[in-house]
């Protein structure tokens, strides 16, 4: 039984170390709005891609 109590409690903190990670790279992102950052980085080739694909705008 105590085995099987050290085994789930590594499991528990594992679970939480990740858990905490996972917020910390989150919040870093959120605080220094690093997301919007990369949209804008990647605009331009997003742009050129977008604007080669051909349309058919019949209204």
């Amino acid at each position: 039984m105590n085995q099987v109590m050290k085994f789930i409690l590594k499991l528990l903190f594992r679970l939480l170390l990740i858990l905490l990670g996972f917020f910390v790279v989150t919040f870093t992102v959120y605080l220094f709005n690093l997301d919007m950052k990369l949209t804008a980085a990647i605009e331009p080739w997003l742009l050129k891609h977008y604007d080669r694909i051909e349309r058919d705008a019949h209204l």
